[in-house]
């Protein structure tokens, strides 16, 4: 019997591993998501029940981009967008009642997930949600949990906008169907091209 070079026995064992499936990275081995399923997974998790928040925290988790996984709200400064006819009548808002604007870019660690407009109506909050959206980077989702909203979602468009894949538009509005608050979500490529 001729003797087998060493070489050839870690190859052959490792064909027999790769069998037996004990080589993790093989065996079973999924490919990666392309960027179009992860959109889809994306919209299909902001169409379900939960917040945008609790949402892009899952993501954040799932792409272990911090620890642990909490979203902020980081104000844009200098951003004040008044609220047009087509706002007050989604928001069943008179023309006397004040509407709060305020614009964000929620972000997992360093990473930008997406910038928000939402404009709400501040007599629907406690005096104490107020001002915690007025001096926090807490994002309104969370603020906001107390009132157990539910998310009407108006629209999801896919965008041609540089680094936008998605835009959300939705209503939150209260346990008794009443609404709050109007966002236009706009979600970037960085949180499916990871």
């Amino acid at each position: 019997m001729k003797p087998v070079a060493a070489g050839k026995i870690s190859g052959l064992l490792a064909i027999g591993l790769l069998c037996l499936g004990l080589i993790p990275e093989f065996a079973g081995a999924k490919e990666p998501q392309s960027i179009s399923a992860r959109i889809a997974r994306l919209r299909a998790d902001l169409a379900g029940p939960q917040s945008a928040t609790e949402v892009l925290t899952r993501w954040c988790a799932d792409l272990g981009l911090a620890s642990p996984p909490v979203i902020k709200a980081v104000l844009v400064p200098g951003t004040d967008r008044k609220p047009d006819a087509a706002i007050r009548a989604l928001l069943k808002a008179p023309a006397g009642q004040p509407i709060r604007y305020r614009r964000v870019r929620l972000m997992c660690g360093k990473q930008v997930f997406s910038e928000a407009d939402n404009w709400y109506l501040p007599d629907k909050l406690t005096a104490d949600m107020n001002q915690t959206l007025d001096r926090t980077d807490t994002p309104f989702g969370a603020v906001v949990r107390p009132l157990a909203f539910h998310r009407k979602t108006l629209a999801v468009t896919q965008e041609a906008v540089p680094n936008t894949i998605l835009q959300v538009r939705a209503l939150l509005l209260t346990g008794d169907g009443v609404p709050f608050s109007l966002v236009v979500e706009n979600y970037r490529r960085a949180l499916v091209s990871h």
